[in-house]
Formats: C-alpha cells, sequence, structure tokens
C-alpha cells in the first residue's frame, strides 16, 4: 500500500495496524491510507484460494512486491515462470471499467548542494505552511484540477524571492501521490517583514480563489520562528525557484487516440531543501514512450540548468490496448449479463503491472478490473462496500467461465 497520513495523525505504519471504520457504506481509516489498494485484489484472490465452493479452472495466483514504489515484483518475474494464457489483474478502481491498457513511467531525481550563508542579524524567522489539499493518486487524479503543495510554494517563494532567504523546504513523499502539504523556513529582513506579510495575504487570496472549488480545505500559514544561523545563498535560491516554477507538473498531453485519456503527465512529489542539500523527486507517466521521454527530457533540462545532478531510473513499459482480445469478449458479455449495463472499456493513466509482465510474456491475453475505490494514495482513500460484493460476484462468473486453454 502507499503509506501517506494527515500531518496532525500520529501514525506508524511499521507498528500499528490501519484504523478502519465504516461510515456510509464506505471503508475509510482515521487519517492514513487505507490500503485498499491493492489489500482488496488480495483478499480476493486469497478468498479464492480458501474456497471449497468458489468455482474455477486450475489457476495461478500471483503476488507480487513493490507494486507500488518500483513494480521490482513484476520485473522479475521471469519468462516461463508461468504456465496461464489469461491474466487476470485485480487492480482496477472503477468497477463499472474493464482496463485494457495503461501507462508506463521513469522516476526522475534531482539533487544538489549550495553554500549555507550567515543570517543577517536584523532578519526574523518565519515558518510558512501549505496544507489541507486533497491530494490524490498522481496519475489517476492528475487531470482533476488537484493542486500540488510543491507548486503553491515555490509559487510564493518567486513572489517573494526579494524579500526572504530560504532555510529549508520539506513538502510531499512518495512519486505516486500528490503532495498535500509543505512548509518552508525562511527569512526576512525587519524592514521587509510589511512587505512580506501583504505578499503572504495576496498570495493566499489569489489562490484559494483559483481552487476554490477543487480545494476547500486549502490553508496557508505564516508564523514567526526562532531565526536560523543560515540561509542558502541567493545564486543557489534564484536557480531553485526557477527550476521548479520551469518544471513540467501535471498534464502534459492528453491521448489523440483515446478521447479523455491523459497521455503523458509528471507529478512533482517531493521537494527538500536542508542542511546544504536539495533533493526533488518526480514521477513521470506516460502511455506512449516518445512522450515519456520527452518530458523526462525536458525536466532533466530544467534542472541541470539549475546545476543539479538529474538521474533517470526504474522505467517500465505501458500496457498497449487490445480491443481484439478474447477475455475482453467474456468480461464484457458476463458484464451485462450481471448487471444489465454496458462497462467501459478503458485505458488508464496509472501504473498497472500489466506492461511490465507483457515483456514476459508477450502472447498472454490481459485484463483489468476491481471494485470502486476512492482517493487511493491519500488519507481519504475509501473503498465502496457494496462494490466490493459486486467486483467478488463478477470474479466469480468471470472463473466459471474462462475459455478453455489452447
Amino acid at each position: 500500500m502507499v503509506h501517506q497520513k494527515n500531518a496532525d495523525t500520529d501514525f506508524d505504519f511499521d507498528t500499528q495496524g490501519i484504523e478502519m471504520f465504516v461510515e456510509n457504506g464506505w471503508v475509510k481509516a482515521k487519517g492514513t491510507t487505507l490500503g485498499a489498494d491493492n489489500g482488496l485484489g488480495v483478499a480476493a484472490i486469497m478468498s479464492v484460494l480458501a474456497s471449497d465452493s468458489v468455482e474455477h479452472p486450475d489457476i495461478e495466483a500471483l503476488f507480487t512486491i513493490d507494486e507500488e514504489t518500483g513494480m521490482t515484483g513484476a520485473q522479475g518475474l521471469q519468462p516461463g515462470y508461468l504456465n496461464g494464457e489469461i491474466l487476470l489483474n485485480l487492480d482496477t478502481e472503477e468497477d463499472d471499467e474493464i482496463d485494457i491498457g495503461c501507462a508506463g513511467g521513469v522516476d526522475v531525481t534531482a539533487t544538489g548542494n549550495y553554500s549555507q550563508a550567515e543570517v543577517n542579524s536584523s532578519s526574523r524567522g518565519f515558518r510558512i505552511n501549505i496544507k489541507g489539499l486533497q491530494g490524490g493518486h498522481s496519475g489517476m487524479d492528475i487531470d482533476k484540477g488537484i493542486a500540488n503543495a510543491n507548486k503553491l510554494m515555490n509559487g510564493f517563494l518567486k513572489k517573494t524571492a526579494d524579500l526572504v532567504e530560504i532555510h529549508s523546504i520539506h513538502g510531499g513523499g512518495l512519486r505516486n501521490a500528490i503532495p498535500r502539504e509543505s512548509e518552508a523556513l525562511i527569512l526576512c529582513k525587519n524592514d521587509n517583514i510589511d512587505a512580506l506579510q501583504l505578499a503572504f495575504n495576496s498570495y493566499e487570496s489569489e489562490i484559494k480563489s483559483e481552487y476554490s472549488d477543487q480545494e476547500p480545505e486549502l490553508l496557508f500559514e505564516m508564523n514567526s520562528e526562532e531565526v536560523p544561523l543560515t540561509g542558502m545563498d541567493s545564486d543557489t535560491k534564484m536557480k531553485l525557484i526557477a527550476s521548479l516554477d520551469g518544471a513540467i507538473n501535471g498534464v502534459y498531453k492528453m491521448s489523440e487516440e483515446i478521447p479523455g485519456l491523459v497521455e503523458a503527465s509528471n507529478n512533482i512529489a517531493k521537494v527538500e531543501v536542508d542542511k546544504g542539500n536539495i533533493q526533488i523527486l518526480c514521477l513521470t507517466r506516460s502511455s506512449v514512450e516518445k512522450s515519456k521521454e520527452e518530458v523526462a527530457n525536458q525536466l532533466k533540462l530544467s534542472f541541470e540548468k539549475a546545476g543539479f545532478q538529474v538521474k533517470l531510473s526504474g522505467s517500465y513499459p505501458g500496457w498497449s490496448p487490445n480491443r481484439d482480445s478474447a477475455i475482453l469478449k467474456v468480461l464484457t458479455d458476463l458484464y451485462e449479463q450481471l448487471f444489465k449495463s454496458k462497462p467501459e472499456v478503458v485505458a488508464c493513466h496509472a501504473g498497472l503491472e500489466c506492461g511490465i509482465l507483457g515483456t514476459h510474456y508477450p502472447k498472454m491475453d490481459m485484463i483489468s478490473f476491481g471494485p470502486t475505490i476512492k482517493g487511493a494514495h491519500s488519507p481519504d482513500e475509501r473503498a465502496d462496500i457494496a462494490s466490493s460484493q459486486r467486483f467478488w460476484n463478477f470474479l466469480q462468473e468471470i472463473l466459471k467461465n474462462i475459455p478453455v486453454k489452447s
């Protein structure tokens, strides 16, 4: 699962169990991600294995590690290990959708160093907090107008660049989660404090107006803080702000083949600036390899122009749709019989393992489906109980009607 929690939630993912509760037909968690993504898929497989009554042909149950942070399990699966010809991937988050394609991705990491200059004796320290954003899945939610806390903080630092120096920035977390919170410790000369307060108020009003519909809980805070002894040198400060300002974030390109599908995007997931070190983590996604390379290379150029070192790693391929799939025909027919409506046949802008598995098993007929899960990769994650029942019934009918192995 993706480990995310609200800033005011005291929780240790290594030692505590998720605190679940039911509200209005949804299973939720108290202040953390739920783990329905993809605990529900795992639970369904284990339920089939544990049952003496579920009808199915000979099956192989495939569990992979590290799906959320590198897909190393799928990448390490060697050709010849599996015998099946059909793969049911239980990892889609809308129960009226059948998925036949997904995006690939690559991690972009920029690192650098800076000189720590002594602070002007007439300066004051201020801690800036941007929080209350909804966050979300950096693939599935990237086109929903959700604000990125790292971009908002950088916008404020750009607006006040002539007034402040930067001591530290801590924003975001995991690459596959749109960042919900960012904090910066800044320094301002006494003569500029009134101008800083005016700039803060102006920026807060501007951003809250821009995101009034998408981010109703958005909160800006500026509080006095003990003056740190050092700040970032001004040259690096300007280069850092410029590089983040120019870096692609959000949707880069929509698909020309599939209406409404994001082809390529980037998430500026984490910005860490402290003690002379800079680290910026991004996740670039695309269903087209050329577009993925375009975005990654543009990010690389933007960060290298600022003097940072850039590493591209963890690249994985997308999954190309096959509308002539035999198992797709089985699923669409069964769906109509069970639920008296047609499913949406889609490709998604998330990183399903089917793209990687397809490189190891190019003849395997693959399909992905699952129950309705909202807010994945954020503490708002919730699973629809009724949808989970429909998903379980659907899975059982599919297993009864799997085509005979050729």
